[in-house]
């Protein structure tokens, strides 16, 4: 083993991962570096008591990643290969237009969208997250390190995963690393519940990870490229090439599987039911305890899925550009063309129906029943077309915070050294002092303390999360 730095890849054939993990001794410090080959990567710093230690430790990990195929290799001798994507075709649709109220062209083709009673949330391949209102005007904007695969909420948290395989905290003015992710998993789609992470990747694994970036679980399913990740309080529901299987969140214990006759490409999940999206054109619906419930049908690809609240209605998208809406008795009550590409995710909210597409536009379109009548008839509003405000600013991870010597601003919290790790803790009266605190991972400073404007105990229970602005403490 060098006792200056290795530097490894892995390069698989195809569509597999095309990775470079780096390790480097520099006294009682190894920096890592690791991410897609030709990419800058992320850079990960452990320091330990003496040299000899930090050198032990730094070729376990080297030993750990040559036992998964890695190899010496020479920096720069392979070139960078694009990152896995969902694929997807997109044909006009011979439908009639949806009653579009407004587009917003984002740039670049997007599958994350988020939609709750704040705000509209999509974020595209090239990074960049926009937050809108209701009405189509941009409020906000975030530019993340890599494509953003999915927007997803926990409580009143956002969290975008990104292709450097990291998720984002958006919560707050700033974005914040929140998760950090095993290089080895090629994320397709991730879900959080309670602070706990599950993530599907390219291989057809589900991984379930906790609120210290610290994997829990991984079970491999009966089928590659898993599009589909849902959770809730005592389950992860995985969509994968093979169907839907339900694993036991607690200990990773399959409960049911459903096999299904084309690939799940996306899914959706309410209190008692989860939704499937197929290659063979059919949304599945299956009960949480596994029992197959209605099948609706499309006439192409089913890219995205969702229901109205409660499940009475059932959309869904298609790789024709067409969008449709079910009763719940499998009945299709109409199929209209989106205009802007195909609804590679979708969400229903207030009576709207919000999806993002191939072309990355994020579109609103009203589904009261007298607009869907209407544009049946060829009768569709003027269509309002969203444009990024020139003077926006726009939100970039830092890892320099604002400092404040007001200890009465908020709740104050300490970095401190476990081991080899630096964990969170609260500081300030009337919190378990023996409870850790989900905290950005990016911002970390052993010894240092923080204001933060909330705390709050995690779902499951067991540990707190910080929330919204986060200054560093001085004097």
């Amino acid at each position: 083993m060098t006792t200056n730095l290795t530097y490894l890849e892995l390069s698989e054939a195809g569509e597999g991962s095309h990775k470079f993990y780096e390790v480097k001794v520099d006294g009682v410090d190894v920096p890592i570096r690791y991410g897609r080959i030709g990419d800058q990567g992320r850079i990960q710093n452990t320091s330990y008591d003496t040299p000899e230690k930090a050198q032990k430790e730094a070729e376990k990990k080297i030993k750990s990643k040559l036992k998964k195929g890695y190899e010496p290799s020479v920096m720069g001798e392979r070139k960078k290969r694009p990152v896995t994507r969902r694929q997807t075709t997109s044909t006009a649709s011979k439908s009639k237009k949806a009653p579009t109220l407004w587009q917003f062209k984002s740039g670049s083709s997007a599958f994350g969208i988020f939609i709750d009673e704040e705000a509209c949330w999509v974020g595209n391949q090239q990074g960049n997250v926009y937050k809108l209102n209701h009405q189509g005007e941009i409020i906000n904007q975030y530019q993340l390190p890599d494509g953003v695969k999915c927007i997803v909420a926990d409580e009143k948290w956002i969290y975008a995963g990104c292709d450097d395989g990291n998720v984002y905290d958006l919560s707050g003015k700033i974005p914040y690393l929140a998760y950090e992710i095993d290089d080895n998993i090629d994320i397709y789609w991730l879900d959080i519940f309670g602070g706990i992470l599950g993530v599907s990747d390219a291989n057809g694994a589900v991984v379930k990870i906790d609120a210290e970036s610290e994997s829990q679980w991984t079970r491999l399913s009966k089928g590659k490229g898993g599009w589909m990740i849902r959770c809730d309080r005592s389950h992860i529901y995985h969509g994968h090439g093979g169907g839907i299987t339900a694993y036991d969140i607690q200990e990773g214990r399959q409960v049911w599987h459903q096999k299904t006759q084309g690939s799940i490409l996306f899914g959706w999940q309410e209190v008692d039911a989860v939704y499937g999206g197929t290659s063979d054109n059919k949304v599945h619906q299956y009960s949480k305890n596994g029992q197959e419930l209605n099948t609706f049908n499309c006439n192409a690809a089913v890219y995205s899925c969702a229901t109205s609240q409660g499940g009475n209605y059932v959309f869904a998208g298609d790789s024709s550009s067409s969008i449709y809406c079910f009763a719940q008795d499998q009945k299709r009550l109409w199929k209209l063309g989106t205009g802007c590409g195909s609804a590679l995710s979708m969400q229903f909210y207030d009576q709207k129906l919000y999806i993002v597409t191939t072309n990355g536009s994020l579109a609103c379109i009203d589904a009261t029943e007298e607009a869907i009548q209407a544009a049946q008839a060829g009768q569709i509003p003027e269509t309002k077309q969203v444009k990024v405000p020139q003077d926006l600013k726009i939100q970039t991870l830092i890892n320099t915070l604002e400092s404040t010597n007001n200890h009465q601003s908020g709740i104050i919290v300490e970095c401190v050294k476990i081991g080899s790790k630096l964990k969170i803790r609260v500081i300030s009266p009337n919190y378990n002092p023996d409870w850790f605190v989900q905290f950005p991972r990016n911002i970390r400073e052993e010894g240092a303390k923080y204001i933060v404007e909330s705390i709050e105990e995690a779902t499951q229970g067991g540990f707190y999360r910080a929330y919204g602005e986060i200054k560093k403490l001085i004097g």
